[in-house]
């Protein structure tokens, strides 16, 4: 482990544009379960209910919805920056991150206090919420104190028109403007960071493949294999947060 941690050093301190690409495994070592893990949300909900055409056309899947993400918020909101997000922080303070580039909805890049102008949230946020129909946007906790008062599925008070929090859901389409930002920062990094993701979700990670098609390096943190182990400068599978803490803070030094 020591030769990998120094090569992750070299890696670091020889780049100077990273983008890190941050996924559930990340969030994971904060408390946040994955969807996919034994015991998290889809192990208790159907996800075909949650495509994006069933939360506008059918009331019931949309109360599910709500339910499902309600659950899944209270632990997003009170979950804390671990380590490698102090890491990731750690490099921004050195003048060294570009942006991060996050399939997660947690907004914990922002409480371990990476700028917000440096984060990308490709899959959007679960802290807040807007109408579908005017745009009208809405704090999340304010939306939930609707729910805890015996509605279901609440409605714009402006319109009338459909409430959701501003995640990305199966069939919803990709907001344009942040994947053109994210390819563009693949496209200029100089190493490329990928932090608990399995990259088998698209079209997120088409973000470090394109890093890799312009030249950039690729360190890969990840629990598990991944279909970009083989092209890897460096692979660790090991906790993210231990490994990155550990690279950066000596690193940093």
């Amino acid at each position: 482990m020591d030769a990998l941690l120094s090569k992750g050093r070299t890696l670091i301190e020889q780049a100077q544009r990273i983008l890190v690409f941050s996924g559930a495994g990340l969030s994971t070592e904060s408390g946040i379960p994955d969807f996919r893990s034994p015991g998290g949300i889809w192990s208790r909900y159907d996800p075909s209910d949650f495509y994006f055409h069933k939360i506008i056309s059918d009331e019931g899947a949309r109360e599910a919805y709500w339910r499902m993400s309600s659950e899944y918020w209270v632990t997003m909101r009170d979950a804390l920056p671990n380590p490698a997000h102090l890491a990731v922080k750690r490099l921004e303070d050195a003048g060294k991150l570009e942006a991060v580039v996050t399939q997660n909805i947690d907004r914990l890049h922002h409480k371990a206090g990476n700028s917000p102008e440096r984060i990308i949230e490709i899959h959007g946020t679960a802290f807040t919420v807007s109408c579908l129909t005017c745009g009208k946007p809405y704090d999340r906790e304010a939306i939930e104190a609707v729910l805890r008062s015996g509605v279901k599925a609440p409605y714009c008070e402006a319109c009338g028109g459909i409430l959701k929090p501003d995640t990305i859901s199966f069939g919803q389409s990709m907001p344009m403007d942040k994947m053109e930002r994210a390819m563009h920062t693949a496209a200029v990094c100089d190493l490329c960071i990928v932090l608990g993701s399995s990259l088998v979700v698209y079209p997120a990670a088409s973000v470090p493949e394109e890093a890799l098609r312009n030249g950039a390096r690729l360190i890969i943190i990840n629990r598990d294999p991944t279909h970009l182990d083989q092209s890897a400068d460096l692979l660790i599978h090991e906790s993210i947060g231990g490994v990155l803490h550990t690279m950066i803070a000596s690193e940093a030094r």
